[in-house]
């Protein structure tokens, strides 16, 4: 599929918006060793769970053939699971546009990244306590983590409680969050495209306007195939860039 803006919006021929309760939004850039075992996953899970979802597989122009089993998958659950190939934009850009599509289609979005790093075990603890929260979120528990990226998640977390509020999750970047779509629809409009960290502005709206959230604890592991695509000065190069846009979208 080509990159599409109206992607897969509709089932059918009128146009009408496919009413589910969850869509899942998980962004895949060069992940062809990972990413058809973590879609099948959660497909799993999500059946057993039982609700009206989908699965949105974004293809950020992945160079290695990640497109091909992404296809793959999607032609053996065309009802459940559906790929949108896109230029390659980077993560967080990526997101936010699955953030803004799923917004008009489903009642509830899901984020989980396509490394494998966080199961769907936890989900359901999530799924069954979703009415009592609008945001709700997975803290990557046995992370292991070196010291460059400890020093990034602290000076995170230090930005959100300076800039939006101090009652806010720990993990404010984390890859595993459930929210209500309608509460946050209009603010995942109002954050600019090519914000590099959008997690983090959701993360701080949530402080901001003290909606009601939680944070669980999701087994993290560590990553089995590919490599983090962001590293040493580039890390803190790409860090300082995320702040310094979460900074000026909370003082605009």
């Amino acid at each position: 599929m080509s990159d599409a803006s109206n992607m897969f919006l509709s089932d059918d021929r009128s146009g009408a918006t496919v009413p589910y309760d969850l869509a899942v939004v998980v962004p895949v850039y060069n992940e062809q060793g990972s990413v058809r075992q973590v879609l099948l996953e959660w497909y799993e899970v999500l059946c057993k769970i039982g609700m009206n979802f989908c699965i949105f597989a974004y293809n950020d122009g992945s160079r290695d053939n990640s497109a091909s089993v992404l296809e793959s998958v999607a032609r053996e659950y065309p009802t459940r699971i559906r790929v949108v190939n896109k230029t390659n934009s980077g993560h967080g850009p990526t997101i936010l546009r699955g953030y803004r599509e799923a917004a008009g289609m489903a009642e509830w979005i899901f984020q989980i990244d396509s490394d494998n790093e966080m199961g769907p075990d936890s989900f359901s603890e999530l799924w069954r306590c979703r009415d009592k929260y609008d945001f709700q979120a997975g803290g990557r528990k046995g992370r292991c983590q070196m010291l460059p990226r400890k020093v990034v998640s602290f000076v995170s977390r230090m930005v959100i409680r300076v800039f939006y509020g101090k009652n806010t999750i720990w993990d404010v970047n984390t890859p595993y969050r459930l929210m209500r779509s309608e509460k946050f629809k209009e603010l995942f409009l109002k954050i600019p495209d090519n914000t590099f960290a959008p997690n983090l502005i959701v993360s701080g709206y949530v402080a901001r306007e003290n909606l009601p959230y939680r944070q669980i604890d999701v087994p993290h592991r560590d990553r089995q195939t590919g490599e983090v695509s962001i590293k040493k000065w580039r890390l803190f190069k790409a860090s300082l860039r995320a702040f310094l846009q979460t900074i000026c979208f909370a003082v605009r």
